[in-house]
């Protein structure tokens, strides 16, 4: 079925070779190689990129456009940022006539092997593919073996399947052993598994519609509405703590 021709986005490049999306998702696939052509549409209906049309519906891209999704999916990689924020930094450039690829979000430099400087060594960048046993988890995340076993007891690491760790249990394990460095045990973490079961419970409401769905771009959505809301969640959560150690620390 055809689609209605987008509207043409503010700023010069439509006298450019057009490329399909096909052909745009090779172009960022060697930075980006989980991206794909749902992630492309889903971008779209956020209204981040407008690609041209033809008579037929077939969208067709510019190197602007693909600028620009470089920079949007530069910025949820390695900035972590949602949609919201990289759509009105994006709306500022329209408004102003300015192009992604002449400026650039102040990005955080990440070594070869994902490390951030200045960060704990294990960052969520981890993918739910990573698969770890028991000896590995354990190497790399700096906790011991009866740490791990309390950790699984309380519910704070899960192996799925059994006997396999995934990205997401190391970095929570990771985690546990920055905190266990200033005398927290896996017993006062309990705290941490209800409040985000908690908010499991909540945000589910919002994508699981989403995710039912047999319609790819609608999946694609669900998977970018969840990650904004742990994004956000995050960002609600440390300015609480911080709020919160305020009086203690005098400020």
């Amino acid at each position: 079925m055809n689609e209605p021709a987008a509207s043409t986005p503010s700023g010069a490049g439509r006298a450019q070779p057009l490329m399909s999306i096909g052909e745009v998702l090779t172009q960022l696939r060697a930075d980006f190689p989980d991206v794909t052509i749902s992630k492309l549409r889903f971008l779209e209906a956020e209204g981040l990129v407008e690609p041209q049309r033809t008579a037929a519906g077939y969208r067709k891209y510019g190197w602007d456009d693909v600028a620009r999704l470089r920079f949007v999916l530069t910025a949820q990689r390695d900035q972590y940022l949602p949609l919201r924020v990289i759509r009105e930094q994006l709306a500022q450039w329209d408004a102003s006539g300015e192009a992604p690829e002449r400026s650039r979000p102040a990005l955080v430099a990440v070594g070869p092997d994902g490390e951030v400087p200045g960060r704990a060594a294990v960052q969520p960048v981890e993918s739910a593919q990573v698969r770890l046993d028991r000896t590995q988890l354990v190497a790399r995340s700096g906790i011991d073996e009866s740490t791990l076993g309390e950790l699984e007891r309380l519910g704070l690491v899960v192996s799925d399947p059994p006997g396999w760790y995934d990205g997401d249990a190391l970095i929570i394990a990771g985690a546990v052993a920055g905190l266990a460095v200033y005398g927290f045990q896996p017993r006062h973490l309990r705290g941490y598994r209800t409040a985000a079961d908690r908010e499991v419970g909540l945000f589910a409401q919002l994508v699981a519609p989403l995710a039912r769905q047999s319609d790819p771009a609608a999946r694609a959505r669900a998977a970018e509405t969840a990650r904004e809301l742990v994004a956000l969640s995050q960002q609600l959560h440390a300015a609480l703590v911080r709020v919160g150690l305020r009086s203690t620390l005098g400020r």
